[in-house]
């Protein structure tokens, strides 16, 4: 095993990239709003959004089919080499979504370059995970595995925070119209490259898994990965029992307590663009030193109930939760303090995202800016931008802090958890299917498909929570029973 300073700069090394993927990954969520706009007929703007969505989710459908190629070669030729591919393959795919014109521009093309992208940004995303878990792990000591790659399971929440943060530095340093309008939003996709030539610098001077050298060094690896992972009855069972017991929940836990509270925040709740993402900035800064506490308490208590745990916590808690973040952006239920002037009719909002001079300002200081006559008594409009009072604002700061640490205990012990499931000689292959699977298919289509679900006949700004919460109760009543809690290092 490593010394304590050859596992920290194997971490280093392993996080900086998988970070970087992570924020390529999420910019493209982060700016659906926006690509929309630019990439998809202005007709019908929710069948826009909703084709974005669409779209971002092709990225997470693909990820299995990624897991399953890289997770072989990475069984074959190594944990090194295979992820640095990975590397490359998504910043270049990232960098070109920068440069695709719109579709105003050249039409249909536009979609469909934008999506072929997105399935190679998919495809590498598959393979990057399962190597960056799987090289740091089998450098760490089995007592200190769950701290260790707890590490690495901080990537993808900073990864968001990353993407979030740059998007917000651009559009500031632009201004709104440029990063609207012109071409400012394309910046954090160009920017990646950037990111992407300093981790590969990094990652060229590591070397190979102790574990996988000695495998090699004795002849010992897999000829083939894939039959010997999927094709003998007893490590197939444990790629189900993987996928069903664990990595469906944690992957709807994740995307529902992030990116679906921000599509929330930004698309139901109507708040501000800017303080929407300043709201999961901060909550998700306070709650990731949880992924690492959460990661050394499963080197003691074991992984199993610390990631059942956080799954019921989602299932209780979820609809209560954004039921109160909802509550707090209602403006019918606050009390006016002060008004400007009306005119007779008001100035719909423009696309440069200027609004119109007439504002409600409520005793709570939540100000209203809506591009639709108020009537009386006030009624909730999809056209109102509202920018919250100091006292909702920490408010709904503390709720999305609450439902990130669900996903800090679900998702701090999953890597420690999936690795010693699988043999060294087709661990890249078998741990990378379920988690690509559960995350990719399951938890990428959150956003989608509860923002679908909302827009069905009957349903309510809360209808969408059903999909995830059924998923997780699904998942945490079969890990619940068939799932052990003992650390299990019989695999190295």
């Amino acid at each position: 095993m490593q010394s304590a300073k050859g596992i920290w700069k194997v971490i280093t090394a392993s996080s900086v990239g998988t970070l970087i993927e992570w924020y390529d990954f999420y910019i493209f969520g982060s700016l659906s709003t926006i690509i929309a706009q630019k990439f998809f007929p202005a007709e019908n703007p929710t069948a826009a959004l909703l084709s974005t969505l669409a779209t971002f989710a092709a990225g997470f459908i693909v990820r299995p089919f990624g897991a399953i190629f890289f997770g072989r070669l990475g069984d074959i030729i190594g944990r090194k080499y295979t992820f640095l591919l990975t590397l490359v393959l998504m910043g270049g795919a990232t960098f070109l979504i920068g440069c695709v014109p719109s579709y105003a521009t050249i039409g249909g093309w536009a979609p469909f370059l934008v999506l072929m992208l997105r399935l190679l940004q998919g495809l590498a995303l598959g393979g990057e995970y399962g190597g960056a878990a799987t090289y740091v792990a089998e450098h760490a000591p089995p007592n200190r595995r769950g701290f260790y790659t707890s590490w690495i399971q901080t990537t993808a929440t900073l990864g968001l925070f990353l993407s979030l943060g740059v998007i917000l530095g651009i559009r500031r340093l632009v201004g709104v119209d440029e990063f609207t309008n012109g071409n400012g939003w394309r910046y954090p996709f160009l920017l990646s490259i950037v990111l992407v030539i300093v981790s590969i610098i990094i990652r060229l001077k590591m070397k190979e898994s102790p574990m996988f050298t000695k495998l090699k060094s004795e002849g010992k690896t897999s000829a083939n990965p894939l039959k010997e992972s999927f094709g003998k009855r007893e490590n197939f069972k444990m790629v189900l029992l993987a996928l069903f017991g664990a990595t469906m929940g944690q992957g709807v836990i994740w995307y529902t307590s992030q990116f679906y509270a921000q599509n929330f925040i930004l698309t139901k709740c109507n708040i501000d663009y800017e303080q929407g993402n300043i709201i999961i900035l901060i909550a998700l800064a306070m709650a990731t030193p949880f992924f690492v506490l959460f990661g050394w308490l499963s080197d003691k208590w074991g992984r199993k109930n610390i990631m059942m745990a956080g799954m019921l916590l989602g299932v209780l808690f979820y609809r209560p939760i954004f039921n109160e973040i909802y509550k707090e952006a209602d403006v019918t239920k606050k009390e006016v303090t002060a008004m400007e002037p009306f005119s007779e009719t008001w100035n719909y909002v423009s696309a440069n995202g200027q609004y119109p001079r007439n504002t409600i300002e409520f005793t709570d200081g939540t100000v209203l800016k809506s591009a639709s006559k108020i009537s009386s008594p006030i009624k909730r409009s999809p056209n109102w931008q509202i920018t919250l009072g100091q006292d909702s604002k920490a408010k709904i700061i503390v709720l999305v802090f609450v439902m990130v640490l669900f996903v800090t205990m679900v998702y701090g012990p999953i890597a420690a958890f999936l690795v010693e499931l699988f043999p060294t000689k087709i661990r890249y292959t078998s741990m990378s299917l379920p988690y690509h699977i559960g995350n990719g298919v399951f938890g990428g289509l959150v956003p989608f498909i509860a923002t679908l679900i909302t827009t069905l006949p009957g349903t309510n700004a809360l209808s969408g929570l059903w999909y995830p919460i059924g998923v997780a109760a699904l998942c945490f009543i079969i890990g619940s029973l068939y799932l052990s809690n003992k650390l299990n290092s019989k695999h190295g």
